[in-house]
Formats: C-alpha cells, sequence, structure tokens
C-alpha cells in the first residue's frame, strides 16, 4: 500500500524557499553517542526539512561539524564533565526556540542527572512542538504530568522497552496490549505516541489510530530510531499535523528500510542505509 504524498513534500511551487520548510533543532548526542545527533540531524535534512541544527555538548562541537554533514549548523552546549548536555544549557535552548519551529529531544543524550533535569525543563517549558525519543524518554519515566506543562504538540516514539518503563508494566504486556497501550497513553496525556515496533502504532489524544505497514526485521539496528525521530520531526516543521507527520513519518521511514533491505539485506543493513534511501522511498509515491 502506497501512502498519499503530504503536499509540503511536492515542492511545486518554484519560489519556494528554506524557511518555508521548518528549522529542527535537534537536542542530541553525548560523548560516546555523537552518532545519533548525526543520524537524526540528516535524516531531518534528508526528510525535507529547511535548516537543522544540531545542539550537542561544547567539546563535541568540531566532531560533528566533520561528522554530521556541511549542511547542519551546530550550537554548542554547556556539558558535564561526562561529556553530556548539562541543564546550564537551558538558557542556550530558551535563546534559539524563537529561530526554530520544531525540537527532536532525546537520541544519545545519555542517563546523566543534569541531562536529565534539562530535558525535562525543555519539555515543560517549550512553546514549540516537540518530538521526543530515547533518553528524553527515559527521564520522563515518572515524571510524565509535565507532559500536561504546556499546550505545545508532543509526539512520543518508543520502543515496546521505554513504553514500558513509561507506563510502569512489563514489556510482555505492552507488547500484548499495543493498541491498548497507545491510545490510553495519548489519550490521558494529549500527546501522539508512536510505538515502534512490528506493525508500528499511531495513536492520538483524540482516539484516532493508524498500524504501519511497512517496515522489516533488519530496522531493528542501533540508530534507526533516530533516523524516524528525525523524519517526525522535519515532517512537523514542514506544516503536518502531529498525526499525520507521525503517520506519514513511519510508513516513509519503513518504505526507506524496505529498500534498504533490498539492497543490503536485513542482516548487513544500517541506520544510515536507510537514510540513503528516503529519496527513493518518496519516488515510490510519485516524486520525479
Amino acid at each position: 500500500m502506497n501512502m498519499r504524498l503530504p503536499t509540503p513534500l511536492t515542492r511545486r511551487n518554484p519560489d519556494a524557499y528554506k524557511n518555508q520548510f521548518g528549522h529542527v533543532c535537534v537536542i542530541a548526542g553525548s560523548g560516546r553517542m555523537l552518532g545519533a545527533a548525526a543520524l537524526t540531524s540528516l535524516a531531518a535534512m534528508r526528510a525535507g526539512a529547511g535548516l537543522v541544527t544540531a545542539a550537542i555538548p561544547a567539546s563535541m562541537n568540531t566532531a560533528a561539524q566533520k561528522k554530521i554533514s556541511n549542511v547542519v549548523m551546530t550550537l554548542p552546549l554547556k556539558e558535564t564533565r561526562e561529556q553530556t548536555a548539562s541543564l546550564d544549557a537551558f538558557a542556550q535552548i530558551r535563546r534559539i526556540s524563537d529561530q526554530c519551529d520544531v525540537f527532536a529531544v532525546g537520541p544519545g543524550l545519555s542517563r546523566h542527572p543534569s541531562t536529565q533535569k534539562l530535558v525535562l525543563k525543555i519539555i515543560a517549558a517549550s512553546p514549540k512542538p516537540l518530538v521526543i525519543d530515547a533518553d528524553a524518554l527515559n527521564a520522563l519515566a515518572g515524571h510524565l504530568e509535565i507532559l500536561r506543562k504546556t499546550p505545545a504538540l508532543k509526539i512520543l516514539t518508543p520502543h515496546p522497552g521505554e513504553m514500558a518503563r513509561l507506563i510502569g508494566r512489563s514489556r510482555d504486556y505492552t507488547e500484548k496490549h499495543r493498541r491498548q497501550t497507545a491510545l490510553e497513553f495519548a489519550r490521558k496525556y494529549g500527546c501522539i505516541l508512536l510505538l515502534k515496533g512490528h506493525r508500528t502504532l499511531v495513536a492520538s489524544s483524540q482516539g484516532k489510530i493508524y498500524i504501519n505497514t511497512t517496515g522489516n526485521a533488519g530496522m531493528a539496528t542501533a540508530g534507526s530510531g533516530d533516523v524516524l525521530t528525525g523524519m517526525v520531526a522535519a515532517l512537523l516543521g514542514q506544516g503536518l499535523s502531529g498525526f499525520e507527520a507521525a503517520k506519514f513519518g513511519a510508513w516513509w521511514h519503513g518504505k526507506a528500510g524496505d529498500l534498504a533491505a533490498r539492497r543490503k539485506t536485513r542482516a548487513a543493513m544500517i541506520a544510515s542505509d536507510i537514510i540513503e534511501e528516503i529519496p527513493n522511498a518518496l519516488k515510490a509515491v510519485g516524486v520525479r
């Protein structure tokens, strides 16, 4: 089944310019996991974001500029001794928020206490839409009430283990009650819940549900979720609603993964292969 292409991705207006397609700020990475910031940022660019800024620990800035891409800007954040983003970086994030349209928070941030406090403060205060993943989900566990602090759109993208931690249930329970778990969480916390896994689910606070049909077991590889986070953030920045961004992002990510598996095999494919297939996945829905 093919998905109908969202209008912003057609780029039919010859007078279009980059600011019309959203500025995504990716708050990600740490000393041991700079690759997560790179994958999220590059995926956002490939998925059509007009601008992407990677906000990373300051000591990682030079390495990030070499590792990520010359099309991605960087924002060096105040950091802890362990090379993770510090709570002191909140003022920097607040200053850039006027320039950004959406924040993608979490990939590779670490579970450092200061970093987790920074994440919670961002979620509690951000006036802009948020895509919340990975270590940002870990920070949220036990603090879910902050999801209601602001009316800003929030899309959470947990895998089953992260979902289990969020709701305080076993992974087995989460897997057996995927639809119910996703819908109840989305309704209770007024967010969009994208529950990854075989047949990824997207649930809205209004009770809408989407079950994705693309993707394969080869996508169970390090960084695949970071790619999805970047893609969903890019779609939000281009003006899609939360549900549509999560829905099309899940389909597009899975389709790119299917194409990557054909080229590299499910056993050998890696997350960057998915990014490489993002353009070809668009061609599958008629873009030339």
